[in-house]
């Protein structure tokens, strides 16, 4: 007798796993560097329409095919035609290149929460050197917080050629982030569901902490008004909105099998098209939130840092000139230097060139994203702060409940159709499956705990999942309208749910929705071939900063493999059923 599916224990369980995988870190470090990008508060309106247009109805569709389906990935798209299982297994192979490098992001907050114990912390100062007569070179030349990143965490090597071997903290931090993995997903829904109340609730309960907290910090109005004073121009720069709807896209996991997954455990009468607006909500709101906090962090750190060029340049000029202490104020900095320069023009002219130049609006400029924003900005800001060691823990403790959140979801995509799989499931346990998942992409992981990982990591976090999800998510909603019809699938809702499709769905997913991916499949392939050469920043301890690098041959071809190896299973699946059915029809035809 066939063993009944899994269920959530109720819808909230299911609104949590989505809210928890669906927030993650790109709310908290991509967002804000889009709005820091494209105008501040203008950014808002492409994001809202691309909400609208793109971000719920796809999230949509995809609940409802699982809930339909009661299936995984692979499956739930072979009941929908026997030519699309290809891409089902599309999605678990971008899910798994995806779970390969996501942890190690999760294993970088572990060391970093193990480090903000310490007092002082360990990247508010830099290191003495080896004769212990000045500070370490490479850490003088560029700060304490890119110091600790580049060379206490990562150990980077200058390129990628050079491999270097695996740095055994990073590792040991990774081995414990996949247990910590497996141990959440041990018992797929039924420990994933305790699990998932946590990992969506406790990082707003530390924004929530965060926000009070930068609201009080000095100069936290400078960030603030720079986020919410729009710049309309960018309203006509077409970039804005293609990053307005990519930064959906993503941020929503889209064509990764894991809201099929989640859906498929759910009672077949749950209303999907209100948890769909719900998380999608959440989901935007939290982005807005998170820039919030951060901006307001943003404007702290830069106050910080521009006040403290301003005390800088009154020290040297003081001395040069040999000024009264106190005489020299920000307020009157520069009426003193034009009086200085036309009073004593060949002596200011040598001081000139050690003279700062100092500017707020430079510093909110400097636009920073990813692991930069997450490792070295956020922990440039927290040092500063009065007992730092709290708003460290804090800060990575949240860092790591929503990048094990989003794991779960990535994880959940990956064993969904495996465990669903009868020839897998009749001979090793729900519990050897996720073992084997966890051990193989743990193992494969080690790559990005080198002296090159983090290069390694920058090709799997640019080029593992773009062009292949667009096309994924493309293909699902054509199959769905046109293949399987959208007369069909209304009626198969309507009949599982007792709701009718309304015309804004229909609308969305027939026309609009598989548009506009078109487009942002159509510029991200032409931007890369404009690009020419491709290229990555590699660390120069020697600057202390960051050059940019052409990919050698090898690494170039792990991109074409990458992207090539998750896209071609549509194809070629497709072509394998249509081959067989040939084969099958002209076994079966009738003898002359």
């Amino acid at each position: 007798m066939e063993k009944a599916r899994p269920l959530w224990s109720n819808s909230l369980q299911f609104v949590f796993a989505c809210i928890s995988y669906s927030v993650g870190l790109g709310n908290v470090w991509r967002f804000p560097y889009l709005c820091q990008l494209y105008g501040g508060g203008s950014f808002l309106v492409p994001y809202i329409i691309m909400l609208i247009v793109e971000g719920m109805p796809l999230l949509y569709l995809e609940l409802a095919v699982g809930q339909r389906m009661r299936q995984g990935s692979i499956g739930a798209w072979r009941t929908i035609s026997p030519y699309l299982s290809g891409v089902g297994i599309s999605s678990v192979v971008v899910s798994f290149f995806l779970s390969m490098y996501y942890n190690v992001i999760n294993a970088w907050g572990f060391w970093y929460l193990f480090h903000s114990f310490q007092d002082p912390l360990p990247w508010s100062v830099c290191p003495l050197n080896g004769n212990r007569t000045g500070y370490d070179e490479e850490c003088e030349k560029a700060s304490s917080t890119q110091y600790f990143w580049y060379r206490k965490t990562l150990n980077i090597s200058p390129s990628i050629q050079e491999n270097g071997s695996v740095q055994w903290e990073p590792a040991l931090c990774l081995i414990l982030a996949w247990l910590m993995v497996y141990l959440c997903i041990l018992r797929g829904t039924e420990s994933t569901g305790k699990v998932v109340y946590f990992t969506a609730s406790l990082p707003y309960c530390v924004l929530l902490i965060y926000l009070v907290r930068g609201l009080t910090l000095h100069g936290a109005t400078n960030g603030l008004a720079y986020m919410f004073t729009p710049k309309m121009e960018q309203l006509a720069n077409p970039r804005a909105w293609i990053n307005a709807a990519t930064q959906i896209f993503f941020s929503l996991g889209l064509g990764f099998g894991t809201l099929i997954a989640f859906a498929s455990y759910n009672e077949p009468s749950n209303n999907c098209q209100k948890h769909a607006i719900i998380v999608s909500l959440i989901n935007s709101f939290t982005s807005i939130f998170a820039s919030i906090v951060t901006f307001s962090i943003y404007g702290f750190k830069a106050t910080f840092n521009y006040e403290d060029c301003l005390n800088k340049v009154i020290l040297l000029l003081t001395n040069s000139f040999d000024l009264e202490d106190g005489f020299l104020t920000v307020s009157n900095l520069e009426q003193v230097k034009d009086y200085l320069e036309s009073t004593y023009p060949s002596k200011y002219s040598k001081v000139f060139p050690q003279i700062e130049n100092c500017s707020l609006e430079s510093e909110l400029n400097t636009a920073v994203q990813g692991t930069g924003l997450a490792f070295i900005v956020y922990s440039e800001a927290i040092k500063n702060m009065e007992v730092s060691q709290l708003w460290s823990v804090l800060y990575f403790f949240m860092l790591l409940m929503l990048g094990m959140g989003s794991m779960l979801g990535n994880t959940a995509a990956i064993l969904t159709p495996l465990t669903d799989s009868k020839l897998i499931s009749r001979h090793l346990p729900k519990e050897a499956i996720s073992g084997l998942v966890c051990l193989s992409s743990c193992a494969i992981g080690m790559v990005f705990t080198t002296e090159a990982g983090n290069y390694w990591f920058d090709i799997f976090n640019d080029y593992a999942a773009t062009l292949s999800l667009l096309l994924i998510v493309l293909v699902e909603t054509v199959a769905v309208c046109y293949l399987y019809g959208l007369r069909r699938f209304e009626s198969d809702l309507a009949s599982m749910t007792g709701r009718t499709l309304n015309w804004y769905w229909k609308a969305m997913w027939a026309g609009v929705s598989p548009l506009l991916i078109i487009s942002l499949f159509v510029f991200y392939l032409s931007d890369y071939i404009l690009t020419g050469t491709l290229q990555y920043q590699a660390w120069d301890a020697s600057q202390g900063q960051l050059v940019s690098k052409n990919y050698p041959t090898h690494a170039l071809a792990v991109i074409g493999l990458l992207v090539a190896s998750s896209i071609m299973w549509i194809p070629l699946m497709a072509l394998g059923t249509f081959i067989m059915r040939c084969l099958r029809r002209g076994g079966t035809a009738p003898m002359a």
